[in-house]
């Protein structure tokens, strides 16, 4: 498969690094120091499951004048999407598929509108890896999966493909029933997972041990579902539990990218995340207290 990877961090260069390790053409659409790395010394990836040395890989900062992919995969922060999406334009032909794997809830409707229904897919990403030097991508604990799925709900040839491409590589993947379900999955994790280590300043482990966090945490995860059910997103009845149980089980020194953000004093995606949270329950009618909480203490660090 030929596969376009817009963003190359931990998302974008573990998943690109593995697929590019396996075999595949993968073009990297990178910029500033970590591109310049990867050019001179190759693209490495820190991990106890598939570890990298220094791979060579096409990697550019710009996709103009070359060939349309297959599959391309947006993986930058959010505030960036807009120029990822501009970015991709010259991989995208006629019969290319092109999914944001980025976090919130908002970016697969940003690519819907830029591509259209007949490009557009939902994608979720779940993995705690992060840049640790340029070059190089720092993957935490063992899990890196990703879904991909048709926003329509039909089966398509190309994820059959790209399954087998995923088996190859060594990472999971799936084609869920329903995307859409999926995205709304991932953001309740995640807008409560950020919001509550950056918040602390910790790994999940500790937070999860002491009963107060604990329980700061499993409110922020209700509050979420909370405001999925609202949006009629089609959580399981029992998700908000699940997803707490399945925190509780994760490596103890996890963290949100958020938090590797915070600490390095970059920006934060804090808006579409706690700060999405907190402005749907405002739309909708539902209380979210601990999320807006989450969003007003982290403010004046989010930019």
């Amino acid at each position: 498969m030929r596969i376009g990877i817009i963003g190359v961090g931990g998302v974008g260069g573990y998943f690109g690094g593995l697929l590019a390790q396996a075999g595949h053409d993968v073009v990297f659409v990178a910029r500033g120091t970590h591109l310049a790395a990867i050019q001179q010394d190759g693209l490495s990836i820190d991990s106890q499951v598939k570890p990298i040395k220094g791979l060579r890989v096409h990697a550019v900062n710009d996709a103009a004048g070359e060939k349309p992919c297959d599959l391309v995969l947006i993986a930058v922060k959010l505030w960036d999407t807009d120029s990822a999406l501009a970015a991709a334009k010259p991989l995208v032909g006629a019969d290319t598929r092109i999914a944001s794997l980025q976090n919130g809830i908002e970016a697969t409707d940003k690519v819907l509108a830029a591509f259209g229904p007949e490009h557009a897919l939902g994608g979720v990403a779940q993995i705690g890896a992060s840049i640790g030097q340029p070059g190089l991508i720092k993957h935490a604990g063992t899990m890196a999966r990703l879904q991909l799925g048709a926003l329509t709900g039909e089966r398509l040839p190309l994820l059959a493909d790209f399954a087998a491409a995923a088996q190859q590589a060594g990472f999971d993947f799936n084609e869920p029933d329903s995307i859409s379900r999926a995205l709304w999955e991932k953001f309740v994790f995640l807008a409560s997972f950020s919001g509550v280590t950056a918040l602390t300043r910790c790994s999940i482990g500790p937070i999860m041990a002491e009963p107060k966090t604990r329980a700061l945490y499993a409110a922020a995860v209700r509050e979420a579902c909370a405001v999925a059910d609202a949006k009629g997103a089609g959580l399981a009845p029992n998700h908000a539990e699940r997803a707490i149980d399945f925190t509780a089980k994760l490596p103890g020194h996890m963290k949100a990218s958020m938090l590797h953000d915070l600490e390095r004093g970059a920006r934060l995606e804090l808006p579409w995340l706690s700060g999405a949270v907190a402005a749907l329950g405002a739309q909708l009618g539902v209380p979210t207290p601990t999320h807006s909480f989450i969003d007003a203490a982290l403010t004046l660090q989010a930019g």
